[in-house]
């Protein structure tokens, strides 16, 4: 068990160190059907994995390479809606939950399989700079909708940010990995404090297995994190979408099943 939450973790400190997101879309499928523990408890696993292995991977891109106001006001924007989808998890049947976490997976992922450009969002300022007038509120609409996914689900949020950051408001792509980053660690913080405080999900959390799952994503999200430097951003973003398309599948045919028997 141990060496499969190793292993598993390495996959998900790759992903976000190399495309900054998809740690959480597949941390929860790989945390139920992977490592067997029940979706109350993973969702909130997959907050503490996820945010505390984007914290590392953003370290060596804070000064240079993230949109710190723009962090500030998505993460901002989805801190009470992480909050409401937390609570309003408690009251859905997990296996619709899956089902609706794996039609989230598909859009996103047709999403990234588009061609996108690096410039040209309503952010963007021909002579560098922002476009608050028009920025302002695509940004504030972009943190509500990722942050009530966060606490419903128990994902980052890094899957749909990028792509909004990129696309909906013209960040150059290592702009929008790390700039999402900063914005999954305070979805992750919000989205997790419900579950603290009502201690709904964590005493069937095994915590051995989560720590090793975590260390392995946070060992491996700094080296992939230079790595992604060097690889072409389009073949990454296209490799990661044909991973989600294929982990879509098993997680609609396993809550299926479940709903069936």
């Amino acid at each position: 068990m141990l060496a499969l939450a190793a292993l598993f973790g390495a996959v998900i400190g790759a992903l976000l160190g190399l495309v900054g997101g998809g740690g959480g879309i597949l941390a929860v499928p790989t945390l139920v059907y992977g490592l067997g523990l029940p979706l109350a408890a993973a969702v909130p696993a997959s907050l503490v994995v996820v945010g505390s292995a984007s914290a590392v991977a953003v370290a060596p891109r804070a000064r240079r390479e993230v949109n710190w106001r723009i962090a500030g006001i998505v993460g901002a924007a989805g801190i009470p809606t992480a909050l409401l989808g937390g609570l309003a998890n408690h009251h859905l049947d997990p296996q619709i939950l899956l089902l609706v976490f794996a039609a989230i997976m598909v859009a996103a992922a047709a999403r990234m399989l588009r061609s996108t450009t690096e410039t040209g969002g309503v952010c963007d300022l021909p002579g560098g700079g922002v476009a608050w007038r028009r920025c302002l509120p695509r940004a504030i609409l972009t943190g509500l909708v990722v942050g009530f996914l966060t606490g419903l689900l128990g994902v980052g949020g890094g899957f749909l940010l990028v792509p909004a950051l990129i696309i909906a408001l013209g960040l150059r792509t290592p702009n929008a990995v790390a700039t999402s980053l900063v914005i999954i660690v305070v979805n992750s913080i919000a989205g997790l404090t419900p579950y603290l405080v009502a201690g709904r999900g964590t005493g069937a959390m095994n915590w051995p297995v989560i720590a090793v799952f975590a260390l392995a994503a946070i060992l491996v999200s700094l080296p992939a994190g230079r790595l992604a430097r060097r690889v072409p951003a389009a073949g990454l973003r296209r490799g990661f979408a044909v991973l989600v398309l294929l982990v879509a599948a098993g997680v609609t045919v396993q809550a299926i099943t479940a709903l069936t028997t």
